[in-house]
């Protein structure tokens, strides 16, 4: 069994109600070796109050405040500054994991010897209700596959940094994890998904990438600017990457 310890990344903002079924989903992992680092945003709720509930009884559990809103980007990389663990896993605070999620993705990684994984995943209400619609991947995306794709979910995704090395999220870009994996898969490394599904997404009406066409200007701008594709294939990319967006919400 590998007992390396795993940093588990999440930002924080807004997300009262829900982040105690977060927290009790990683405390109810079968891998105990982890630490989780939550960054709050400065959010308006009383987040704080809950996640201090949990910190004064599990010293694996540390709390984070920046000192002004800054989006989600800077929130991960603060947590990830303070993290020690050789892997890093994300998992945003609305959402949750079932309870083998560590232990399988550990067991996948060792196993097939990569630096980046993930995993299939539920949608689920924002009531926590199921909603039945899993949502799967191909079992292998590289570079040119994930141009026009959005088939890696930030809350299953583990990443080695003794393979990837040490990674930070670029604010600014709107989908920074999905500027990341393209960083990660253009220096040559290849996300490997583990078909099957460990975590649960709570689809909120307003998260930050709900509004369709500010999200296809963050992605149209993230082509031409971050990755300096040219007119023609940024416009395919961004076609396909919508296709695919819209098959993953009807479950195809």
């Amino acid at each position: 069994m590998i007992q390396d310890l795993v940093s588990i990344i999440m930002p924080a903002y807004g997300s009262e109600k829900y982040i105690g079924d977060s927290i009790r989903s990683v405390q109810l992992q079968t891998y105990p070796n982890w630490e989780l680092l939550i960054t709050d945003d400065c959010s308006p709720d009383n987040l704080d109050e809950v996640v201090l509930t949990f910190t004064k009884l599990d010293p694996r559990i540390k709390y984070f405040r920046l000192p002004t809103n800054s989006g989600p980007a800077a929130a991960r990389n603060n947590s990830i500054s303070q993290s020690r663990g050789r892997y890093i896993a994300f998992l945003d605070s609305d959402d949750y994991w079932t309870s083998t999620k560590l232990e399988e993705q550990l067991q996948f990684t060792s196993k097939i010897q990569t630096g980046f994984t993930f995993t299939f995943y539920e949608r689920i209400l924002v009531s926590g209700a199921t909603s039945g619609l899993v949502t799967t991947s191909p079992l292998v995306v590289d570079y040119e596959m994930l141009l026009g794709n959005t088939s890696i979910a930030t809350l299953t995704v583990m990443l080695d940094r003794a393979v990837v090395g040490d990674v930070r999220l670029k604010p600014g870009w709107g989908y920074d994890d999905f500027v990341l994996w393209l960083d990660l898969l253009r220096q040559g490394h290849t996300a490997h998904c583990l078909p099957k599904s460990l975590a649960k997404y709570r689809v909120m009406e307003k998260s930050v990438s709900s509004n369709k066409l500010r999200a296809a200007k963050w992605v149209w701008r993230i082509y031409r600017q971050h990755e300096h594709l040219s007119f023609v294939k940024s416009f395919w990319c961004l076609a396909n990457f919508f296709i695919n967006s819209i098959k993953k919400r009807l479950g195809f």
